[in-house]
């Protein structure tokens, strides 16, 4: 039967993984906190017979899952942490079901879940038919941090891979055949002298007026960069009293670019900022990079193949999910959700796109946002699309997202994407033609650009030493 076998293996199991998803989504976990997803996928796939590695790449709630022997050797990517402050219930209104509590804007629950059904439908199919080759899921927390996989890689966890697939919820079906930028997380600590702010101020050197003339130079920065890149901040520490001279005081960056190399550049522009700002304020200054994650090498060999089992499984919405839609958009500003419109109008006005879109205007364009899937994808070919999970206009990290990826509409995108990815993964495993190809476009970029990890050596995982939690 083929690919039939898979597809309607998925379809059998479809309320199974419906339920894992929304389970996870009832249960969101912060980075690095991610236990409660980490468990329940891990129990399944190990019900399941695949081989389990705890503790992947160092981190508690990191894991891979095997499965098969030999060559080729093909992974999915999987994650499944939660932002904070999006706690939302399926609502087209805002309903927080714990106030200021996480909620899984980005549509993790979703993302990893689909990864899961993937290599499950895959394995019963490599069973029956005795095919030779090597299946893996990663676990992968922290992505919403960008440094759960960039640990895992450090580890050289895909080093071993021929090639790898993922995805990522989105508001169409559509192959990621653009670049997500490079980005470094980086704190400033500034350490100056504490002193009464009133009767004694002469005495004191303000940590805090060192931050804000830090973040005063990069703000003056920003003319002179590159177009597209982003520095952007927050201050985590301004000090306890207004009347005590702050003698610590921390400002968290992310700085985005194109590429890493650009990144580099600019990280070292900003800490020269840091430094003149602890000159001028005869402070100290020392920093701690979080995570380093690279820009994203879209493959469109994988790419097109992925796209084209997506074409095979056609999704269809309800009346009642396009009500939905409409009445979660009637919640956003209106030239947000035309701005969404307009960059999909050439293929289709759907408010919940059902077409398979591969824009040829989008190949190779750097865009906002990044992630640690990067990291991979300079390691080994890597094929990602997005599936329809929420409607055109609504946008990830927020509110709206998280009712969608909880609702009907999120779980079917989660399904579609479930089924292209098993599907590739099958014809991966029978036509290994594909892969070299995979791997030619691969090497025509990454030859003249070696993977060396951005995350220095010496940062570890925040949940290293704590012990996996069983519920």
């Amino acid at each position: 039967m083929g690919k039939t076998d898979v597809t309607d293996w998925l379809n059998e199991h479809e309320q199974f993984f419906t339920d894992m998803a929304k389970d996870i989504w009832e249960h969101p976990q912060v980075a690095y906190e991610e236990t409660y997803a980490a468990e329940k996928q891990m129990t399944a796939l190990q019900n399941a017979g695949f081989s389990i590695k705890e503790n992947a790449g160092g981190s508690i709630t990191a894991f891979v899952a095997e499965y098969g022997t030999g060559k080729p050797l093909i992974g999915i990517l999987g994650e499944y942490d939660a932002l904070p402050g999006l706690s939302q219930k399926v609502s087209p209104i805002r309903a927080e079901i714990v106030e200021k509590g996480p909620g899984h804007g980005c549509g993790h629950n979703l993302l990893g879940t689909a990864g899961v059904a993937a290599v499950m439908a895959l394995k019963d199919k490599m069973a029956a038919e005795n095919l030779a080759g090597t299946i893996r899921y990663y676990g992968c927390p922290a992505e919403e941090v960008l440094s759960g996989k960039t640990f895992m890689a450090r580890s050289g966890l895909f080093n071993d891979l021929d090639c790898a697939l993922t995805w990522h919820p989105g508001t169409a079906n559509m192959t990621s055949n653009f670049s997500m930028q490079a980005m470094v997380s980086i704190k400033f600590h500034f350490t100056g002298i504490a002193a009464h702010a009133a009767g004694a101020p002469h005495a004191g050197r303000s940590a805090l007026d060192a931050v804000e003339i830090m973040n005063i130079g990069s703000n003056y920065l920003r003319e002179h960069i590159l177009d597209g890149s982003r520095i952007h901040y927050v201050i985590t520490n301004g000090g306890l009293a207004p009347n005590i001279v702050p003698d610590t005081s921390t400002v968290w960056y992310y700085i985005r670019a194109a590429t890493k190399e650009q990144v580099d550049e600019l990280l070292e522009r900003v800490k020269k900022c840091a430094d003149g700002a602890a000159l001028m304020t005869e402070t100290a200054v020392s920093s701690e990079i979080l995570a380093f994650a690279y820009e994203t090498l879209p493959n469109d060999r994988l790419n097109d193949v992925m796209k084209a089992n997506m074409e095979e499984n056609p999704i269809y919405f309800t009346e009642e999910e396009k009500q939905f839609a409409k009445e979660i958009i009637a919640s956003i500003d209106p030239k947000i959700v035309e701005g969404s419109q307009k960059r999909i109008a050439a293929y289709t006005d759907e408010l919940l796109p059902t077409v398979s879109i591969n824009d040829p205007k989008m190949k190779g364009v750097s865009v906002g946002g990044s992630t640690d899937v990067g990291d991979v994808s300079w390691i080994t070919p890597v094929g990602q699309v997005t599936t329809t999970c929420a409607p055109v206009g609504v946008q990830a990290h927020s509110w709206q997202a998280t009712a969608s990826y909880g609702s009907s509409i999120g779980f079917k995108g989660m399904h579609l994407a479930a089924k292209t990815m098993a599907l590739t993964l099958y014809d991966l495993l029978q036509d290994q033609t594909i892969i070299k190809e995979a791997k030619e476009e691969f090497a025509n970029f990454a030859a003249a650009k070696p993977y060396v990890p951005g995350i220095p050596a010496n940062v570890m995982p925040p949940n290293q030493v704590k012990e996996l939690v069983h519920e």
